[in-house]
């Protein structure tokens, strides 16, 4: 979608604009940025994207709706998991994969990928965290069940691990909070669209929150629950009527991550300068900490 093209069909609506998106989330005070990757072709494609920034790092691992991507690989599943983790250690030496994934089940879109399958290699992918001592980056929707039965089976295998763009109940949020002190719960505009979303996210520890955009989805709209609490606003074209000094409606940008981070203060009545502060600092030393090795 940062190239012109939205949902993978039909000609641009306008020439790439990656270099003005990372422009306006550095001017908006972005420090580092994680791309994820759901496969190994996005992997490489991530590190190389990673390579052109010093800000820029990336994740290497294989998605559980794209899981079949294993079995169907020339090579055989056994190659395809040795390329993963090939690629992860060339990435980590350069100082720029930080973490194995995006892994997890998925089982609200089960016609992408079987239940079986994405358990199988969802385990699997352990051993890359403990080959590499990475982090692991989580996927998580509607498989609570098999997600913490699989986690708690693999608890030494990985140093910690966020479950990203969490969107579950609060028995689930605490399954995973109690489940080991390394894991934390990532938060975006997905994980916020709901009342029940926001009872969640109330719930969530500073010390165990991160935040993310995902982007270019799970933005935040004027028609979800978490609305009221954002007060930045930044100006957004249609795609129709593109403008790169604009955002595009409906296209997430990192910068808009300073919504995400009013919306969890909002709802948890974090309002003086001092509070939003200490609450700022938590969460970027929770980030740098799992991801950065470092408590700063």
């Amino acid at each position: 979608m940062y190239q012109g093209t939205y949902h993978g069909k039909g000609e641009p609506y306008h020439a790439a604009d990656l270099d003005r998106v990372l422009q306006r989330a550095w001017a908006g005070g972005m420090e580092k940025m994680i791309i994820t990757a759901g496969t190994l072709e996005e992997a490489r494609m991530a590190l190389d994207l990673a390579r052109r920034d010093p800000r820029l790092f990336c994740t290497v691992g294989i998605h559980p709706t794209r899981c079949t991507a294993i079995d169907d690989y020339p090579a055989g599943p056994d190659q395809y998991l040795q390329d993963l983790l090939q690629l992860a250690k060339a990435g980590q030496e350069e100082g720029k994969v930080v973490a194995i994934g995006e892994c997890g089940l998925d089982y609200a879109r089960l016609e992408f990928c079987p239940v079986e399958t994405q358990k199988k290699y969802f385990e699997a992918q352990f051993a890359l965290s403990r080959a590499t001592g990475l982090p692991l980056f989580l996927h998580l929707r509607e498989a609570a069940g098999d997600f913490m039965d699989i986690i708690s089976r693999h608890l030494s295998d990985f140093p910690s691990g966020v479950v990203h763009s969490f969107d579950g109940s609060v028995k689930e949020l605490n399954d995973v909070l109690q489940a080991s002190p390394n894991l934390y719960i990532g938060l975006n505009g997905c994980s916020l669209r709901t009342d029940d979303n926001i009872a969640m996210a109330r719930d969530v520890p500073l010390d165990r929150l991160m935040l993310e955009t995902d982007c270019p989805w799970c933005d935040l709209r004027p028609t979800h629950a978490s609305a009221p609490f954002i007060k930045t606003k930044l100006e957004a074209k249609d795609k129709k009527k593109y403008d790169d000094s604009k955002l595009v409606k409906g296209r997430n940008e990192p910068c808009n991550i300073i919504q995400v981070f009013e919306v969890i203060t909002g709802i948890k009545g974090l309002t003086s300068p001092e509070d939003l502060e200490a609450a700022a600092e938590q969460i970027r030393n929770n980030t740098n900490r799992v991801f950065f090795g470092d408590g700063s």
